[in-house]
C-alpha cells in the first residue's frame, strides 16, 4: 500500500511538473495569450483602416464631392470663373 501511495504521489508530481514547466505548460500558454492580444490589437487597427478606405471608395464612386475636395487640396485646382487669392506672411528681418 505504501508503494502504491508513493507511486501515485510521484505521478502527481510529474504531471504537475509538466503542466508548470513543460513545453505546453503555463508559461507557453501565457506567451501565446500575449501574442494573441497583440495580434488582436493589430487586427483591430487594420479593420478600422479598411473601413475608412471603404468609406472613401464609396464616396468616390457615389459623388464627385470627394474628388473635388482632393483636387483642391492636393493639386491646388480651382473651378472656372473662380479667383484664387493666396496670402503670404512677410519675412521677419
Amino acid at each position: 500500500m505504501r508503494l502504491l501511495t508513493l507511486a501515485l504521489l510521484l505521478l502527481v508530481v510529474l504531471v504537475q511538473g509538466e503542466i508548470w514547466l513543460g513545453k505546453t505548460g503555463v508559461p507557453r500558454v501565457m506567451a501565446l495569450q500575449a501574442k494573441l492580444a497583440d495580434q488582436q490589437a493589430i487586427n483591430s487597427a487594420a479593420r478600422a483602416r479598411n473601413e475608412q478606405l471603404a468609406a472613401e471608395v464609396r464616396d468616390l464612386r457615389d459623388g464627385l464631392e470627394m474628388v473635388e475636395e482632393r483636387a483642391r487640396l492636393e493639386l491646388g485646382m480651382v473651378k472656372p470663373d473662380e479667383i484664387l487669392v493666396q496670402f503670404t506672411r512677410p519675412v521677419a528681418r
